[in-house]
């Protein structure tokens, strides 16, 4: 009993900046995410262990990390705020009207195909609603989703790679995308990864799940594709394949798209990309997150006429 006494009286904005310090790592960048200074948030901190009356933190070396305490004292700091986030998703849906800010990362290929008919929407029908769009890649985007960075991401997931999960982060499928062999110039002719075996390749940065799904796609076909262009850009991936400068894979929300389909190849066996949207369970009363998860949803349901996609689910009304 007297362990939830002192939890309750502690300060909520010290609670916040520890469970930041245990998801960043480090001083810099907690302070970096909070947009407070290193000694601000050092000082919150001591502050924060003079209220519990047990060391939080410990220095080992140059690095300072939680203590047992301050690690148990996490997983209470997670649930406050979370019974706080819902609190205030319960309170705005008094509204009459959706309004408000929801911070929206999303990734290259859907924030082309998926995001402008989702915002159109939005601005249609929730003229009070402000929507903040980052594009980020979205291994990263889900880890600041579950940080509190972002209301809602859009991610992917390839075949055989699993998208990391968080705890308390819920997904719903969005869209199924066909991943093909993208040829032009002296490729014109190819149809199979054999065919490009020795071709010039275009693919993302090292570390993305894509650039592991297109490597093992092609030793998997027999060769080490020859990487001349490295760029997280599909736009440029596009325009490199088009102008016969390299082969590539690319998915359906890039391939679909004007004349590219003409120039892509299904694999062999067919292979897929998951679509999916995710956001804090905590969040899942707020009317605003909800509205744009809904908009994203009948985005992709309109893209059912777009060759290599399929929406996953039906909307949400």
């Amino acid at each position: 009993m007297q362990t939830c006494l002192t939890i309750t009286m502690l300060d909520l904005t010290g609670l916040a900046m520890l469970r930041e310090f245990a998801v960043r790592g480090t001083l810099a960048a907690t302070a970096e995410a909070m947009g407070y200074s290193p000694s601000a948030i050092s000082q919150q901190l001591a502050a924060l262990e003079r209220q519990a009356g047990v060391p939080l933190t410990v220095r080992t070396g140059r690095r300072l990390r939680l203590t047992p305490a301050g690690e148990r004292l996490v997983t209470h700091a997670d649930a406050v705020l979370a019974t706080l986030e819902e609190a205030q998703a319960e309170l705005r849906l008094n509204r009459e009207s959706v309004r408000g800010t929801v911070k929206l990362a999303v990734f290259q290929s859907a924030a082309l195909a998926l995001v402008p008919p989702a915002l159109r929407a939005i601005r249609a029908a929730h003229p009070k609603l402000r929507v903040l769009v980052t594009q980020s890649e979205p291994g990263a985007a889900l880890a600041d989703t579950w940080a509190r960075d972002f209301d809602l991401v859009v991610a992917e997931e390839y075949p055989h790679h699993s998208a990391p999960h968080y705890p308390q982060v819920d997904r719903r499928p969005l869209v199924t995308d066909e991943l093909r062999l993208c040829v032009g110039g002296p490729w014109a002719d190819a149809t199979t990864l054999a065919d490009v075996a020795d071709a010039s390749w275009v693919m993302e940065p090292r570390g993305t799940a894509t650039r592991h799904f297109a490597e093992q796609a092609c030793r998997t076909a027999g060769f080490e594709p020859d990487v001349r262009f490295e760029t997280a850009d599909l736009q440029a991936h596009v325009r490199f394949i088009e102008s016969g400068l390299a082969v590539g894979l690319l998915p359906g929300l890039m391939w679909g798209r004007g004349d590219m389909a003409a120039l892509a190849h299904p694999l062999r066996p067919a292979a897929y990309r998951t679509v999916f949207t995710a956001a804090r369970r905590s969040s899942r009363h707020d009317s605003a997150i909800a509205a744009v998860r809904t908009a994203l949803e009948r985005a992709a349901q309109e893209l059912s006429t777009m060759a290599g996609t399929a929406p996953s689910v039906a909307p949400s009304l």
